[in-house]
């Protein structure tokens, strides 16, 4: 008798989870509703053989369900990979994952190790084929759901900028922030004043910046949240017409390539602004004329990582000719003053600024025009190029190391090298943090990403890019977690991503999988 009992017996494992860390410290909370719910239900199946194991219940609290990077829910899996339960219990499927690909993987985990799955609330069973439809259809719509909310969050942050309201980020020389609005430091804004002048009088980016050099004006330095100091340099091309063009000092919002009236005061008068406006208008285009006699498409657009502009340049081995970008501080005898990269292959940088851009307006055909209408800038570093587009937005294209040149990854190149584990690693928490950070401001009144920042060690533009990590397409999601997507795509590589899913591949220079 006693055997028969023993056969029959159901050894049942509980999970309960929470998106948020908010109100846990409560006596009673979320997560012991849940539980108490689950182990009621194991109650009334004790005629049936069900038994709650020991430590049996797995609690995650502030994990979203759009990750499997949960510490307790890898508990829970690594109890059903040895066997040691015949059924999990949950208070609702969301509980488990929100993500339909996921889903599938634990169910395959579960039938492969004889265990079953029970939502209490919504009485579902995958021991049945009706029960596996029913999951199917509701994860569709949790799914569904997550991408309305992206939008909803972005569509937030869209209002408060329409507004004229500052939600954050880097502050603009010449501003502080107070009450969470931007004030005049009056120091830093006669540094501003004064750029705009010299400029004006000079009418020459390089010019400027060697005598901003020579008088000392440096970038204001800053520390982040985990104590790492920043800035403290001196201002590059880049940066400079960044600052040249800014509208921000106009006591305006910029927003998607539009600019609204904004809550703080202006720094520099709109005469000023709007002459300094007309002198780089004519100063590219200048560039734009010279570009097209040279055959150069990138001259005047593309810069290494320490402002200095990469010149074209052509050479000749046995009858071919081969053409180059080469940082000009070079030909001048002061390779030391070069950024990241020298030199790279015209062809090669050429293709894959074509490309990105043409992820972003697939129906400009003609390659110079592309250039000349949509992309005010290209900064060259290390291991990506960082195209600054004339609406404001920015894309990143990760570069790698073949040979003995420079390549723009996922031109479809099956000898590419895979990600690197760390990259991974690091791509994977900064989206298991970003959908956190989404869910909770989901249920918010606000936009405040100040306690975001704080709680993580980093800036509030970082967690802005966290933020959009939490709505990649899942099936990108899912290469990044099988470690199937190339060398060099990295949490930098997918910052600013689009909304659109088979623009976010494009970005990264692939096609999306069955697109």
């Amino acid at each position: 008798m006693s055997r028969a009992l023993t056969s029959n017996i159901r050894r049942c494992a509980l999970y309960t989870r929470v998106s948020t860390d908010h109100r846990l410290e409560q006596d009673f909370n979320s997560l012991d509703a849940q539980r108490e719910a689950a182990e009621a239900y194991v109650r009334s199946q004790t005629g049936e053989g069900w038994k709650l194991v020991k430590n049996g219940v797995f609690s995650d609290g502030g994990f979203s369900g759009g990750s499997m990077e949960r510490p307790a829910l890898q508990r829970l899996l690594e109890l059903v990979r040895s066997r040691g339960a015949d059924v999990i219990v949950v208070y609702k499927v969301d509980r488990l994952t929100r993500s339909l690909a996921d889903f599938a993987k634990l169910v395959e985990l579960f039938d492969a190790n004889g265990v079953s799955f029970v939502s209490v609330t919504q009485s579902f069973n995958t021991t049945t084929s009706m029960g596996r439809l029913t999951l199917n259809m509701l994860l569709s719509f949790a799914q569904f759901e997550r991408e309305v909310t992206g939008e909803r969050i972005r569509d937030k942050i869209a209002a408060s900028k329409k507004r004229g309201i500052w939600v954050g980020g880097v502050v603009p020389l010449g501003y502080r922030v107070e009450a969470k609005k931007l004030v005049v430091n009056e120091a830093e804004a006669a540094t501003v004043q004064m750029i705009f002048e010299r400029y004006l009088a000079l009418g020459s980016l390089s010019a400027l910046q060697r005598e901003l050099r020579e008088r000392g004006v440096v970038t204001r330095q800053r520390t982040l949240a985990s104590g790492r100091t920043v800035g403290g340099v001196p201002l590059t091309n880049g940066p400079l017409a960044h600052l040249l063009a800014n509208r921000v000092y106009l006591g305006e919002i910029n927003h998607k390539g539009q600019s609204y009236p904004a809550e703080h005061p202006a720094i520099v008068p709109a005469e000023l602004f709007e002459a300094v406006t007309a002198t780089l208008a004519a100063n590219r285009n200048g560039v734009r004329t010279k570009r097209a006699s040279s055959g150069a498409l990138l001259l005047g657009k593309l810069f290494d990582d320490r402002g200095n502009p990469m010149t074209p340049s052509v050479t000749n081995k046995k009858g071919v000719r081969y053409r180059y970008y080469v940082s000009c501080v070079v030909a001048q005898g002061r390779g030391g003053d070069a950024g990241s990269l020298k030199r790279i292959s015209a062809p090669e940088i050429e293709t894959a600024i074509i490309v990105a851009l043409r992820s972003r307006s697939p129906s400009d055909h003609d390659e110079r025009a592309l250039v000349a209408d949509h992309l005010s800038q290209a900064i060259l570093s290390a291991d990506s190029v960082e195209l600054s587009l004339i609406d404001g937005e920015v894309i990143r294209a990760p570069l790698s190391r073949r040979s003995s040149a420079r390549s723009i990854l996922g031109l479809n190149d099956a000898s590419a090298l895979p990600m690197k584990a760390e990259a991974r690693a690091v791509l994977l928490r900064c989206i298991a943090i970003g959908r956190r950070c989404a869910a909770e401001l989901e249920r918010g009144r606000t936009v405040d990403l100040d306690h975001f920042a704080e709680r993580y060690g980093c800036s509030r533009r970082h967690v802005e890019r966290m933020i959009d990590y939490a709505f990649l397409a899942p099936d990108l999601v899912k290469a990044i977690a099988d470690g199937r997507l190339p060398r060099g795509v990295t949490a930098k590589a997918l910052a600013d991503t689009p909304m659109l899913w088979s623009a976010q591949w494009r970005m990264i220079g692939l096609e999306q999988p069955g697109a």
